[in-house]
């Protein structure tokens, strides 16, 4: 073999090399640090200065409607018995210090799941985690309601919602 073509296999080699650890760099990288998120813009038409306040007339009794949990109880894991007041729209759970619930354990992802609040209660999705996320032992797939007192676990942390 000519020294020419050794230098050129040598080369070849080391560029493969060096492309394999870019890359195992760029997944520890996104694994620690998370992706980064993107702000949506705001909806045309809206302005930018608050509207006047106005007077608030007192309202009529509202009919009785679906009762929502206003806490969330770490029932086991590394943080049982933490209390945490839900947030008014959403709570993200994971691994990434941007979530609202951190929980650093093997089993759990990044962005892990989503705690939604819809018109009947509160919503459960899993965002594409490997582990899963489960509500009263079943594995959950699509967003799902979560009844008061109901167990969900995620990685090795278990919680209720609850009044």
């Amino acid at each position: 073999m000519s020294e020419l073509t050794l230098l050129v296999l040598r080369i070849a080699f080391l560029a493969v090399l060096w492309g394999f650890v870019f890359a195992i760099v760029y997944a520890l990288r996104s694994d620690l640090f998370g992706q980064k998120v993107r702000r949506m813009p705001a909806a045309p038409g809206a302005g930018t200065t608050a509207p006047a306040p106005r007077a608030q007339a007192p309202r009529p009794a509202a009919p009785r409607g679906p009762v929502f949990a206003t806490r969330l109880v770490i029932t086991s894991g590394a943080k049982e018995g933490l209390e945490i007041v839900l947030p008014e729209e959403q709570l993200t759970i994971g691994r990434s210090s941007e979530s609202g619930l951190v929980i650093r354990d093997d089993y759990t992802s990044t962005h892990h799941a989503r705690l939604l609040r819809w018109p009947d209660g509160w919503v459960v999705q899993d965002l594409d985690s490997t582990n899963g996320t489960f509500l009263d032992g079943n594995r959950i797939i699509v967003p799902t309601v979560i009844p008061l007192g109901a167990t969900v676990r995620i990685g090795t942390t278990s919680f209720e919602l609850r009044r």
